[in-house]
């Protein structure tokens, strides 16, 4: 359906008896007009229907995956996602990548120009790895936006915010409950916890480790994930720690573990189990991988909605909504058996 057409400044100025060059400073703010002739322009063009701020004849919203080197397959689902519901509501929405230091105050933050000169772009939807400080970047511009949460680094009051979840916590505790119900014990946690969500999965691991009266014990290492599993892994076995069962971070982290074991003639699920999270590679690995599926387009619909909402909707409370995750269970993880002991 066609949206009308907004009266044009001409036709405002002709309605609330002042200049052309007038109505065109009202809307810019450039200044030099009284504030009794720019609340008579403002009550002339709300009362034809007129848009004078050219940001709000905008229907485009920007998709910015902060800090990442490349598009990793969960937000590029969470993109497809978002476009799609955009799509159907009339809204398009623009890939843009942004690069900055994550120890920056919001002051410091350079937004991509297609943000920060504003007119082009009506919100944002963030995801990538983010901070507090571009929120309040954002915030200082007067933009629109919705976060993807499990992305956030540092410490922050999400009910403040348009904030959508995958359900990781939840995933970990429910993965790692998995594991014992295997009658494992010596279960470790690979990832490389300085990602947000990664820490995040490490405390709904420890979270149930701890229920169960057991010691967690994680490795982590800051590099490619398929690399932080692989070295992770053949650090464990160098060491002859116990380990009966690993928790990767994410599947291509458990790609890299398998790999490790293999290569040190370690056989999964027989001598190891291994899990891994998000289900973007589970079914394609040797043995298939045990996982936990989210449902990246679906928080990215979400994301999308929310954010179009808050366009139209300024003054609402701050959004929140968590996506339940799955548990997959495949060939990657046996029951332990009473005599078996733990790999040394």
């Amino acid at each position: 359906m066609s949206k009308r057409q907004s009266p044009s400044f001409r036709e405002v100025a002709e309605y609330a008896g002042v200049s052309l060059a007038t109505v065109s400073r009202v809307a810019s703010g450039r200044g030099g007009v009284s504030s009794e002739v720019e609340a008579k322009v403002r009550a002339a063009a709300a009362k034809m229907g007129a848009i004078l701020d050219p940001r709000e004849k905008s229907q485009t919203i920007a998709f910015l995956p902060s800090n990442r080197d490349l598009l990793h397959p969960i937000h590029s689902r969470i993109y497809v996602g978002a476009e799609s519901f955009c799509r159907t509501q009339g809204w398009e929405l623009v890939l843009q990548t942004f690069q900055y230091d994550k120890n920056q105050p919001a002051k410091e933050i350079r937004l991509p120009r297609l943000i920060e000169r504003g007119g082009a772009i009506r919100a944002v939807i963030l995801a990538g790895v983010n901070t507090t400080a571009l929120l309040a970047r954002l915030d200082a511009i007067g933009m629109s936006y919705a976060v993807l949460g499990n992305n956030l680094a540092g410490d922050w009051d999400p009910s403040a915010h348009d904030v959508v979840y995958m359900d990781d916590l939840e995933g970990a505790r429910e993965l790692t409950r998995y594991l014992l119900s295997l009658e494992h014990r010596d279960i470790w946690f690979i990832g490389d916890v300085e990602q947000p969500w990664v820490a995040r999965l490490l405390r709904g691991y420890r979270t149930v480790m701890e229920e169960a009266g057991l010691a967690p014990r994680w490795h982590s290492m800051h590099s490619d994930e398929r690399q932080a599993g692989y070295l992770c892994a053949k650090l464990l076995i160098s060491r002859r720690e116990p380990v009966t069962a690993i928790f990767a971070a994410s599947d291509p982290t458990a790609e890299g573990v398998i790999r490790a074991l293999r290569d040190s003639g370690v056989r999964v699920p027989e001598e190891v189990s291994v899990v891994g999270v998000n289900d973007t590679e589970g079914a394609i690995l040797h043995p298939p991988l045990t996982t936990i599926r989210s449902f990246p387009e679906e928080v990215g619909r979400h994301l999308a909605e929310l954010v179009i909402n808050r366009i139209a909707k300024p003054k609402l409370p701050g959004q929140q909504l968590t996506i339940p995750t799955q548990l997959i269970r495949r060939e990657s993880c046996r029951v332990l058996a009473a005599t078996a002991s733990a790999l040394v």
